[in-house]
């Protein structure tokens, strides 16, 4: 069993690119992935993959959510390893621990380079953090992010890539349920 999560962007999130997790679900299972589950209602999803890659079902589940749902979304897909790995690379132990929703992990497809990563630290306001490690980058909104002037616009400005977050909470529950 090869067990991958797909993170959608901007889902059920504000009101905006409103989706079903059932309906979700049962799209997903059409394209022949296994298993799927669904955590929260804003665009987690567990499966098995059997022998596809994470790039062919980004581009599957890119063109089921536009025909199905008629959302045109950007998804990211990891898989189990990958998520145990992001769990583990984790810089900022003591956030996790003490404050986990406010801290995020920004999945992004491409990695962007450690100049971005400076750039990005250097144009923050207030007290957020921002540390790069590959494809994830980890970013501590101490105030919370709904506070924060370091927006996602911000991050991919500086970035050069889009991406999308989850709070530590979510990133651990997906690991764990990955790995089960």
């Amino acid at each position: 069993m090869s067990v991958q999560i797909a993170l959608l962007r901007a889902v059920n999130v504000g009101g905006t690119g409103t989706v079903p997790m059932a309906a979700l679900r049962d799209a997903v299972q059409k394209t022949g992935l296994k298993n799927v589950r669904s955590l929260l209602q804003s665009g987690n999803l567990l499966f098995d993959a059997g022998t596809k890659t994470p790039a062919a079902i980004e581009k599957a589940l890119e063109a089921v959510c536009a025909k199905t749902f008629g959302i045109e979304t950007s998804i990211y897909v990891r898989t189990a390893a990958e998520i145990a790995m992001t769990v583990a690379r984790n810089p900022f132990a003591k956030e996790a621990k003490d404050d986990p929703a406010r801290l995020h992990v920004l999945f992004m497809r491409e990695a962007p380079d450690k100049a971005s990563f400076v750039a990005l630290q250097a144009a923050i306001k207030g007290r957020e953090r921002v540390l790069g490690d590959g494809r994830h980058a980890y970013i501590v909104y101490p105030d919370g992010a709904g506070n924060s002037k370091l927006t996602s616009a911000v991050i991919m400005h500086h970035l050069g890539t889009p991406g999308t977050a989850r709070n530590w909470n979510t990133v651990t529950k997906l690991a764990a349920l990955a790995a089960e």
